[in-house]
């Protein structure tokens, strides 16, 4: 599949080598942190080693094994100190990459007070030392609390994201503002990895089926390997997100569907707000500390997918017919491109109050001091429903106390040919 899009992340390595030091590269699972460095490293005549999960000699000989043929040494390190010192001998300026790097300090927890030694004390000048990881749980932990040992030894904090409609349209081959390639899309998400099922002339139906339906399906313990990445353990953990996709977004509606009481779920839904598997929704213009009118969402497209299609209907899944089944894909789909259109304006946000729900409003780029409100619809509008749309949206807009603070707005209405765009 093809390379595209990192050229952000491709720059910030480039001025990473620039400077030399430490380097965390951090991001989801599967979002192609280990493409991006291999790709770079490959163009710097850069060292890599991916870490596994063994006992520490067997992990020391495995990463001095991959860098081995790149190394001037007759030595064999037993121990990280060595391994280090080796790489302190080299003769010319080099770039190295631990990948998994948690596996490392999982086993060898006085490994990150060795690696602080030398850093400050013998990483040759110049030479950069990437380290990466699937979590932000492995991220704080190990560089952002204050008493870890490689706390503020991190040049740069690079967050490998996941990747956009646009590249993925480019990845595949698929054409941009097609139903069918956002659709597929919104199945596989901005996780490169998930790529891989896209195959042509197959509709979004049968992806949804080769990757989270068939016997054995990739996608079946995917969001059990997420939490546990992020450090998210317990039945509970997936209760919730159940509850969630299925259509409990209040967190009083949350903890009635497990049977618990509210305040018993504070922790853990912070927890997955932290790791990025929620996401937490106010109306626009209120805050934390001034509203009760939150709610819940599942922020990734491919774990919203999996709770709110996969895992109420994989029991009858093959007793569908091929509409309802499209159905579902195309109600799934309709959630992320909202999500895509509020990404387009800075400081979007839904707004509700009573039986009044507007879709988007964000300060207008054109005029900062004016809203922008819109109503979003998964389908290509005629000019006649636009203007339908349009009235039904100055009307809600009359009842809504939103109004009185911001007197001067601009209505819209977004439909698919914003992908086009």
């Amino acid at each position: 599949m093809t390379f595209v899009n990192r050229e952000a992340e491709l720059r910030e390595l480039d001025a990473a080598a620039n400077h030399g030091g430490l380097l965390v590269v951090f991001g989801r699972r599967r979002v192609g942190k280990t493409r991006l460095l291999r790709q770079w490293l490959q163009a710097h005549n850069g060292l890599y080693s991916q870490a596994i999960e063994a006992q520490r000699d067997l992990q020391i000989q495995q990463v001095f094994a991959d860098l081995r043929p790149q190394l001037e040494t007759q030595l064999v390190p037993k121990t990280w100190p060595e391994l280090l010192e080796i790489l302190s001998l080299q003769k010319r300026r080099w770039a190295l990459c631990l990948d998994e790097f948690p596996y490392l300090t999982a086993v060898d927890s006085s490994l990150p007070s060795q690696l602080q030694k030398w850093l400050d004390h013998a990483l040759p000048p110049g030479c950069l030392l990437l380290v990466a990881g699937s979590s932000t749980h492995m991220l704080h932990d190990l560089f952002l609390h204050r008493a870890a040992p490689l706390f503020g030894r991190a040049r740069k904090l690079l967050h490998v994201q996941p990747m956009d409609y646009a590249a993925f349209c480019a990845a595949c081959g698929l054409r941009r503002g097609d139903a069918d390639s956002f659709e597929k899309f919104a199945c596989v998400g901005g996780i490169p990895k998930y790529w891989e099922f896209v195959e042509a002339g197959q509709d979004a139906v049968a992806l949804a089926e080769s990757l989270y339906f068939d016997y054995a399906p990739y996608m079946e313990q995917e969001p059990q390997r997420l939490l546990r990445d992020e450090g998210v353990h317990g039945l509970n953990a997936v209760a919730v997100l159940e509850a969630v996709g299925r259509g409990a977004e209040r967190p009083s509606e949350i903890a009635s569907r497990l049977g618990t009481a509210q305040t018993n779920l504070s922790r853990l839904l912070s927890q997955l707000l932290d790791a990025s598997i929620l996401t937490r929704e106010l109306p626009f213009g209120e805050s934390v500390r001034t509203t009760k009118k939150i709610l819940y969402r599942i922020q990734d497209p491919t774990m919203r997918f999996w709770f709110r299609v996969f895992s109420p209907h994989q029991s009858r899944w093959r007793t569908y017919a091929t509409a309802d089944k499209r159905k579902l894909i195309h109600d799934h789909a309709a959630t992320v491109f909202e999500d895509v259109c509020r990404a387009r304006f800075p400081g979007a946000q839904r707004y509700w109050e009573g039986n009044v729900e507007l879709d988007l409003v964000a300060p207008d780029l054109n005029d900062r001091k004016r809203l922008l409100v819109a109503e979003v619809k998964w389908r290509r509008l005629t000019a006649a429903e636009r203007r339908n749309l349009l009235r039904e949206l100055e009307s809600k807009w009359a009842h809504c106390s939103l109004r009185t603070r911001h007197p001067n707005v601009h209505f819209d209405v977004f439909d698919a040919t914003i992908l086009d765009v």
